[in-house]
């Protein structure tokens, strides 16, 4: 037979996971109008007229500053050009990252998608051009549970201080990723804009869970008085 003591033990514990679900709820309903906001944002920039980008020296953060449509003129260092493996909707290839020369310094480029048949055998524009985009973010490491190898050239993502630095540039903090321009390769224009929410599901799970812990404690308080009774 259980205890009274037994009980208040259980209800003091029932009492500490119902208040860290509802916690993890309202740390998800803060998420959720965080994410809400971003995508907003994100969405008003990638509508909007191409800027010139951020100075390479320049403070840029994600929040304020990916997926802005930017304008660069400047020519290409092709032969300081990087491979990094890409996953695309044209399937498993490389992403040409290419340092550009502008009046205000090197903007590292993402001329786009080429197929492992084309990483030697693709455009290289010469002379000045005009890059349009979006500014993305760097992604330091690695990727696809690999990570870079600059001492052998395996790059998996695109990581700008690591790959300005193979190449002997001063780069600024971010990329462009190229609009696409003509036909063949590189394949520009292969950005996603998307950002999983998935925060509704999650609040709505943790407040269910708070909610089944009152009842599961609710039961076990109706079992012990019936079999205190018995």
């Amino acid at each position: 037979m259980r205890t009274k003591p037994a009980t208040v033990a259980v209800g003091f514990a029932a009492l500490l996971i119902f208040a860290g679900f509802v916690a993890l709820g309202v740390w998800q309903v803060h998420r959720r109008t965080w994410k809400l906001a971003l995508i907003e944002q994100v969405d008003a920039r990638a509508h909007a007229l191409p800027v010139a980008p951020p100075r390479p020296g320049a403070q840029v953060t994600a929040e304020r500053d990916a997926y802005r449509r930017v304008i660069v003129r400047g020519v290409f260092l092709n032969d300081s050009e990087t491979l990094v493996r890409a996953a695309t909707v044209l399937g498993s290839g490389y992403w040409v990252m290419t340092p550009l020369r502008t009046s205000g310094g090197v903007v590292l480029v993402n001329r786009g998608y080429v197929s492992p048949e084309q990483r030697t055998a693709h455009a290289r524009p010469q002379g000045e051009q005009t890059v349009t985009g979006y500014l993305r973010i760097t992604e330091p490491g690695g990727g696809f549970l690999r990570k870079n190898d600059p001492a052998h050239g395996a790059w998996y993502s695109r990581d700008v201080a690591a790959i300005a630095r193979a190449r002997g540039v001063s780069a600024a903090p971010y990329f462009i990723d190229a609009d696409r321009v003509g036909e063949g390769a590189p394949v520009g224009g292969l950005t996603v804009i998307a950002f999983p929410n998935n925060h509704l599901v999650y609040m709505l799970t943790w407040f269910a869970l708070a909610g089944l812990t009152l009842v599961g404690f609710g039961v076990f308080v109706r079992q012990d008085r019936r079999k205190v009774a018995a």
